[in-house]
This record gives structure tokens, C-alpha cells and sequence, in this order.
């Protein structure tokens, strides 16, 4: 009581300054929102460690929407596009890291990583020795240093060295003639120098016993069926042969690129499909994928692979095979079957890519780029590419290419799908992948499509992984990408 009068009682809310109230809304706000994504991202985590990446990605994407200047879910993020071969996103989301908090270390490892996954050492090289200048006593950043540094050497000195005259072939080196085969020697051989289905069925044994084929051997060594990457999967490539019977001149196939890397048993499937090429040369059909390639081979294990098993002078001649393998088929005038995808621009013709020089490493840009690394993408139009090279071409560029070269519709490969398949673009583009189990970790299945008749309607074969030694995928790969995917 004052003066005789009752007081009322006011919430004192009532007597604070508007702006006052407001702020301390928005920072209730801010606060439930930093929990519910630190919430979401704890959600990401449990997803990435079931090896689930795409709910991964999907949920540090919800995290960022609700705070968008965390380092470290884009850090995260970034590691689960590597895990993915997302690199162009793996190395945007580094970037980003690194712009919200420049002293985010794992932001320069996560950087340096996707870097290297797409063959920019340089770069890659910048940032390790930041962190090497930062923390001077990590071994392992000192190690991933030192490793990238000798990479950027060795490729400074190789274009150092290289002359503008036309380079000699391996095969001219080689005495295959002279080569003896040493009387201990109980594994399949040639029969008056060629390649019969006898010795494949051999050959094949004898690799499943991981036993190593003799290096002169190896020198010289009404539907179709069309498979997709095997990435050095031999066990599961067996179990393709096994489910769909052996390549013939009756039961013919086409491999549509990245027969090598990843999967350390790359040495014997190139061997077993190089084997068919040359036993059925017009019924077993091959193309070239992305990891055809010098660069993909350095960092992901076909080259390390083939030196562990024979020599440097083996690989280079791989690497020259390679080089000659087609980019692109035409079935019946009908479908045209690609590794990655469309291309950069309209326009293109089936004369245009007919024109192209392929006897060479793939330039950054252009359609023989674009026919080992694109990926189709749901809305119409083109967009940046999620690895970094190439593009991502819509369902209305995928009808304009078709229409103008008078096609019904495209199948490719290059990308993990979980069901080993995948009809896209209103059914004229289709993505099939054969290697079951991506890795030993992805938990997809394989596929493989048989194309009959007249009409050339795809049927969809579905399988899954099969048991293999225990030599895990990536034993051969540079020992940066065996750590910086970790």
C-alpha cells in the first residue's frame, strides 16, 4: 500500500525497452536453433558411421541450415562427399571451413584431400604445409606432406623431361619372343601364341587362387549384355560371368569403363576382359571410364597394383592400351552408351564424338571429358559438377541430344546406386553400376542389363557382392588417399 492506494503488479517484461525484448528473442532463438542442429548433426554422425552417407549428407545439410557459420559441419559434410567421390562439393565445403574459421585444421586436411582426389596437387601441397607450419610435431600431417610434395616433384620432372617427339611405344621394347617361361611354372600358357577359351577358363582359376599369371602370357594377352564399373572387384566379376554365363560369340558383352582402381584385384580382371577382348574381338566390347586414366591409376591403385605385381614397364603399357579404348558406343542405331554422361554444350552429334582424338590422357573440358565424368541431375538445365570436372546435364538436355541424333535414350555407369541401377530422365537415361558392395563398405547392390530384339528394351539383372580374400580395396593406393579418406 502507498498513499492509501493498492498497487498493481506489473510483469516486468512490461518495463523493459522493446528492442531489448527482441533480442533477447532472437538469441532464445539462435540458441534452440544451435541445439536442434547440433542435434541433427549428431544424427549425420550416427548415419556416417553406418556408412549411410547420403542420410549423412542429408542431415549436416539440415544442421547448416540452421547454422550456417559451423565449421565444422561443413568439415563433416566435406568427408562424407569424399566418401561418395563427390569431390567438387567435398572441396567447396572445405573451402567454406576454412572461410568461417581459417585455424579449422581439419578443414585444411579436408581441403588438401579433395585437392588430391581430383589431381590438383599443387594445391593439395599448400595446405599440408600449412598444417605442417602449424603443428610442427604431427607426424602425420608431416608424413601427408612429404608424400604430396614428392608427387608434385615427380610430375614436375616428368614434364621436364618430356620431349615433343612422337614417343615411343613400350611395345617396342619388349622381346616378348625371347621371354622364357621357367619350368616350375604350372599356371595357363598360349597355345601357338594365342588366346583360347581354354586358357580364359584356366586364367580365371588361376586368378582365384590369387595366383599371379606369367608375365609373357600377360603381354600378349542375339542380346547383349552391358555392365557397368567392376573397379577391380574380380570375385564379383566372376560371379557376372558365372550368373550370365561366359562371353561368346553368341553371348556378348560390353564393359562400360572403370574396370581398375579401388578394388585391389584390378590386375586380374583387366587381364581377364582384355583376355575376351582378344578371344571374341567383335562380340566383347570395352570403353573407357574415367579411371582409364594416368592420374585416377597413380592415386587409387591400378599403377601401384601392377608395379607390386609385375613392373613399372607393365603399367605403361597399360596406361598406352588405355589410351586406345573406345569413349563411347552406338547399339543398332538406337542407344548410345557412355561412362559418364551428355555433355558441357548442346549441339553435339554422334560425328562430332566420332572426330574426337582419344589417344591421350582427357582434357579438363570438352566432350571427351564430358563422356568419362558427367552425371545426370534431376531438374532441367546444366549445373557445376558435384566431383569438380565436367557437368551435370538435365532431363531436357538429355531429350535435346537424343532428338537431334535420333536416339532413344543413353545408358551409362559412373555412379554407386544402391539398387545396382537406375532409370532417370523420363526412362532415357540409365545408370548401371557392377561392382556390389562399392568398396567393401557401401552395402549396394550390382547390376547388369541385357538389352534384346528389335526394340532394345533393357531387362535389369540384380546380384550381390560374393566373398574375396581378405586383401582390403585401396591396398595398393597412394597412401594419401588411403589416410585422407579416413
Amino acid at each position: 500500500m502507498t498513499n492509501g492506494k493498492k498497487r498493481t503488479l506489473r510483469p516486468l517484461r512490461q518495463f523493459m525497452p522493446m528492442a531489448h525484448i527482441s533480442e533477447n528473442g532472437s538469441e532464445k532463438k539462435m540458441a534452440e536453433g544451435g541445439n536442434d542442429a547440433e542435434l541433427l548433426k549428431e544424427k549425420a554422425n550416427k548415419y556416417f558411421k553406418d556408412k549411410d552417407y547420403e542420410n549423412a549428407i542429408k542431415y549436416y545439410t539440415e544442421a547448416l541450415e540452421l547454422n550456417p557459420s559451423n565449421a565444422i559441419y561443413y568439415s563433416n559434410r566435406s568427408l562424407a562427399y569424399l566418401r561418395t567421390e563427390c569431390y567438387g562439393y567435398a572441396l567447396a565445403d572445405a573451402t567454406k571451413a576454412l572461410e568461417i574459421d581459417k585455424n579449422y585444421i581439419k578443414g585444411y586436411y579436408r581441403r588438401a584431400t579433395s585437392n588430391m582426389a581430383l589431381g590438383k596437387f599443387k594445391a593439395a601441397l599448400k595446405d599440408y604445409e600449412t598444417v605442417v607450419r602449424v603443428r610442427p610435431n604431427d607426424k602425420d600431417a608431416r608424413m601427408k606432406y612429404q608424400e604430396c610434395n614428392k608427387i608434385v616433384k615427380q610430375k614436375a620432372f616428368e614434364r621436364a623431361i618430356a620431349s615433343d617427339e612422337t614417343k615411343k611405344s613400350v611395345v617396342d621394347s619388349l622381346d616378348i619372343e625371347n621371354m622364357t617361361i621357367e619350368d616350375d611354372y604350372a599356371g595357363p600358357k598360349l597355345e601357338d601364341g594365342k588366346v583360347t577359351l581354354k586358357f580364359m577358363k584356366e586364367m580365371m582359376d588361376w586368378f582365384k587362387d590369387q595366383k599371379k599369371l606369367h608375365r609373357k602370357c600377360a603381354y600378349q594377352t542375339e542380346k547383349i549384355t552391358i555392365c557397368g564399373d567392376t573397379h577391380g572387384q574380380y570375385y564379383d566379376l566372376l560371379n557376372i560371368f558365372s550368373l550370365n554365363g561366359l562371353p561368346s560369340d553368341t553371348n556378348p558383352y560390353l564393359f562400360n569403363g572403370d574396370f581398375v582402381d579401388r578394388g585391389s584385384f584390378s590386375v586380374e580382371v583387366i587381364l581377364t576382359l582384355f583376355g575376351f577382348k582378344l578371344l571374341y574381338p567383335s562380340s566383347f566390347h570395352l570403353l573407357r571410364g574415367n579411371h582409364e586414366t594416368d592420374n585416377m591409376n597413380q592415386m587409387y591403385g591400378f599403377e601401384g597394383e601392377v608395379k607390386a605385381k609385375y613392373t613399372a614397364q607393365m603399367f605403361q603399357l597399360f596406361s598406352e592400351v588405355f589410351q586406345w579404348l573406345p569413349l563411347a558406343q552406338c547399339i543398332n542405331n538406337k542407344v548410345l552408351v557412355m561412362h559418364g554422361g551428355l555433355f558441357s554444350e548442346d549441339g553435339v552429334t554422334l560425328d562430332d564424338l566420332r572426330k574426337i582424338d582419344r589417344n591421350r590422357q582427357p582434357p579438363d573440358s570438352g566432350p571427351m571429358c564430358d563422356l568419362l565424368w558427367s552425371d545426370p541431375q534431376p531438374q532441367n538445365g546444366r549445373s557445376i559438377s558435384k566431383r569438380g570436372v565436367s557437368c551435370q546435364f538435365g532431363p531436357d538436355v538429355t531429350e535435346r541430344f537424343l532428338d537431334q541424333n535420333k536416339l532413344d535414350f543413353i545408358v551409362r555407369s559412373h555412379e554407386v546406386k544402391a539398387e545396382g541401377y537406375e532409370v532417370t530422365h523420363s526412362g532415357k537415361c540409365i545408370t548401371v553400376f557392377s561392382a556390389p558392395n562399392y568398396c567393401d563398405q557401401m552395402g549396394n547392390k550390382g547390376a547388369y542389363i541385357h538389352l534384346r530384339g528389335s526394340d532394345l528394351k533393357p531387362e535389369f539383372h540384380q546380384f550381390t557382392a560374393v566373398p574375396h580374400p581378405n586383401v582390403k580395396p585401396m591396398a595398393y593406393a597412394n597412401t594419401l588417399m588411403q589416410l585422407g579418406m579416413m
